[in-house]
């Protein structure tokens, strides 16, 4: 070959063979240093060699070499990186290539050792990169969680305290919460705003906290005066609840606010109509009044399903928002579950 070409050959570092018959080669190419430690050191540029029996590797290969050869095809056929263990232990990573050229059969080994200690090292630093990006994102989660924690128990000790001067129970708040959560991940709510309803909603009566006693705790009808003053507590939770950092509470003042509203406009403290009053609290008020229906109360004894129901259906497009009320009809068999696996205690 010429001089120009065997000196291609050496930096390409590769060992070129034609194919003299089904297992022959003849080494076409000055042999690279590599060669030697898969034959005997006498081996040279002219020789016949049997290369399935010095490469296992390429004997299987050789298969789909011969259909590149039948074809006559100039392009590369290449067989991808393998790596063989020469006797003294060190590793070789080749890679073989079947051609032709003119009528010329042609097989090229070439040395990639280089080639694949940089893509080890490349694999290796994405492994590691990998590993440090998924260790961030777990002390994400971990962090994100902990301040989910923070922020449920400063609702529950709100809650707490409202208890104090509410007679809501805490099974009733806890089932406004599953209910509420349940809605909205039936209209496909993502998983944070969903555990921020089940947490707000509980919040929808927090400013009976303000309230005071004669009125809060009387145990018959209110007057008009009395009513009026009642519907404070609506405004007084917002007030409570509003400008915080924590979406959860954000989400708690706009339900207290405006669970009281009613789809036809009707409702208190704003008079807002139908899309006007928060998704939120237009949940909050379905489920609310289901599970006050629901249960027994120092003033009422529980309605069955049936009643339940017919009396909700009687509030739909003047209290509730239809196509809510339609979401919480396809889950009933979800509320009829939170309700009967969250029971009072003396149930």
């Amino acid at each position: 070959m010429p001089q120009t070409f065997d000196s291609l050959i050496q930096s390409l570092d590769i060992a070129v063979f034609a194919r003299k018959n089904d297992t022959k080669f003849e080494l076409v190419s000055l042999k690279p240093d590599w060669f030697d430690h898969f034959c005997d050191a006498d081996v040279e540029t002219g020789q016949t060699v049997t290369l399935g029996l010095l490469f296992p590797f390429v004997d299987c290969f050789l298969h789909e070499a011969s259909n590149v050869w039948q074809s006559g095809t100039r392009k590369p056929h290449r067989s991808g990186i393998w790596v063989e263990q020469c006797s003294d232990g060190q590793e070789i990573a080749l890679e073989a290539s079947a051609l032709c050229d003119q009528k010329t059969s042609l097989l090229i080994i070439q040395n990639m050792s280089e080639q694949h200690a940089n893509r080890q090292v490349e694999v290796q630093v994405f492994r590691e990169n990998t590993l440090l990006k998924e260790h961030a994102q777990a002390e994400y989660i971990g962090q994100k969680k902990k301040l989910r924690a923070h922020e449920e128990e400063i609702a529950v000790r709100l809650l707490s305290a409202a208890k104090h001067r509410d007679q809501e129970t805490a099974a009733h708040v806890m089932r406004i919460g599953l209910y509420a959560e349940a809605m909205a991940k039936a209209l496909g709510w993502n998983d944070t705003l969903a555990a921020d309803i089940r947490v707000a909603a509980p919040m929808h009566d927090i400013g009976k906290i303000g309230i005071p006693d004669h009125i809060l705790l009387k145990p018959g009808k209110l007057t008009a005066d009395e009513f009026e003053l009642m519907k404070q507590h609506a405004v007084i939770g917002e007030d409570m609840l509003k400008g915080s950092s924590i979406g959860v509470l954000n989400m708690g003042a706009e339900i207290a606010l405006c669970h009281h509203e009613r789809w036809d406009g009707e409702g208190y403290p704003r008079g807002l109509k139908g899309d006007e009053i928060p998704v939120s609290a237009r949940i909050t008020t379905i489920v609310d009044v289901y599970d006050a229906l629901s249960h027994k109360r120092v003033y009422k004894e529980a309605f069955d399903k049936n009643s339940t129901l017919n009396i909700m259906s009687e509030m739909v497009g003047t209290h509730f928002d239809p196509e809510l009320y339609a979401v919480f009809m396809n889950n009933l068999s979800v509320m009829e579950y939170i309700k009967d696996t969250n029971k009072e205690i003396e149930e």
